[in-house]
């Protein structure tokens, strides 16, 4: 009886063999007639990997659903290497079509057999599943575990995912607790894009945390007057790194109209603006307030676009007549040139200024051409 069951393994070691010959040459029918043959021959020791040679074949051969069975009746064996690597290839097939509901079960076999080969792949898959859905707390459970198998294929992108859903819960510690031990699992030599992501992400999360700083060190009513008019600019120059120019604009406002750190934070909203020419009050010049502004707001790109834009404007205007040489219409280019301000939101002010100035020198209103 033993030398029957021995010959029939030895049938079917031969046979697995033989099929996976053909299949390497790409014989894929011949090479699923083979595995079928095997697993006609029962329970023997080579039915688990017949079972899912033939579910390859046939799903390279487009026939998904009868891969399907074969990774089933491999997963049935409960053989420690070929079950997992069957629930792997059912999970693929589900994966590939879309179908991550289904993909699911399969992947939690892959989990079950606790082949550790196989399971930094399947608690990555778990986590994005689960992260689709919404369940954070599972999707965590799944990449720590991912983490913890030391992977360096899939332990950084579970670190990554993970570091970015706890950014998102204002979280950055934690964050930059799991890109740490993501970082040590990859060799910055032979993996130098994945080390950029991760260590992009770690300064993202060093960010988040001083913004929180920043913010704390506002808290309190009144703000302290030395380090209040500091913690502010630092959140206000911070938080448009983060994409939160809108808060940032808020926080300089907040700074400003506070008396007790109004001048401070001013003085330093102003860091870059240079020297004035005389010793007059900035605030006198018209365009002032409207720099401040743009600083505070983070707009400061678009009204350098304007004023150049008005500069050239009313440049290409005097200059096309001056090289035209014409005679007569020296008024109307200058009209039309000192009227070009007028269509920007600071034109009022300029239009102002100079009306002022014009009466101070001239002891008469200067003419309304502001309207054309």
């Amino acid at each position: 009886m033993s030398e029957s069951l021995d010959a029939v393994s030895d049938d079917a070691a031969r046979l697995c063999e033989e099929a996976r010959g053909l299949a390497e040459n790409g014989e894929a029918e011949r090479a699923a007639l083979l595995f079928e043959r095997v697993l006609a021959l029962g329970d023997t020791p080579f039915r688990a990997q017949a079972a899912l040679g033939l579910a390859v074949v046939l799903d390279d051969a487009g026939h998904v659903e009868r891969a399907r069975e074969a990774d089933r009746a491999a997963i049935a064996t409960a053989d420690p290497e070929y079950g997992p690597r069957a629930a792997y290839h059912l999970a693929l097939t589900h994966e590939r079509a879309g179908e991550h509901e289904l993909a699911a079960p399969a992947w939690r076999v892959v989990v079950d057999f606790g082949n550790p080969a196989y399971l930094p792949p399947a608690h990555l898959a778990l986590a994005r599943i689960a992260d689709d859905a919404g369940d954070f707390d599972t999707a965590r459970g799944h990449w720590e575990a991912v983490i913890a198998t030391g992977d360096a294929e899939y332990g950084p992108p579970a670190a990554h995912d993970l570091a970015q859903r706890l950014l998102e819960r204002d979280e950055p510690a934690r964050a930059q607790r799991v890109l740490t031990a993501g970082l040590r699992l990859i060799d910055r030599g032979t993996a130098p894009y994945a080390h950029s992501r991760l260590a992009v992400a770690l300064g993202i999360s060093y960010l988040d945390q001083a913004i929180g700083a920043f913010g704390a060190a506002l808290g309190e009513e009144p703000p302290d007057p030395e380090v209040g008019p500091l913690a502010t600019e630092l959140l206000a120059r911070t938080l448009p790194l983060r994409g939160r120019g809108a808060e940032a604009g808020e926080v300089w406002r907040r700074g400003l109209t506070d008396p007790g750190t109004a001048g401070q934070v001013r003085a330093r909203l102003r860091r870059d603006f240079g020297d004035a020419e005389d010793d007059g009050d900035p605030g006198d010049l018209w365009w002032e307030p409207v720099v401040e502004q743009a600083v505070s707001d983070g707009t400061l790109p678009a009204l350098a676009g304007e004023a150049f834009g008005a500069l050239d404007h009313m440049y290409a205007l005097l200059a096309a007549r001056y090289a035209e040489r014409r005679a007569g219409e020296s008024n109307e280019t200058l009209g039309r040139a000192v009227r070009v301000p007028s269509g920007y939101p600071w034109g009022p002010l300029l239009h102002e200024s100079f009306a002022e100035r014009f009466r101070l020198a001239m002891g008469t209103p200067v003419p309304d051409w502001t309207e054309g």
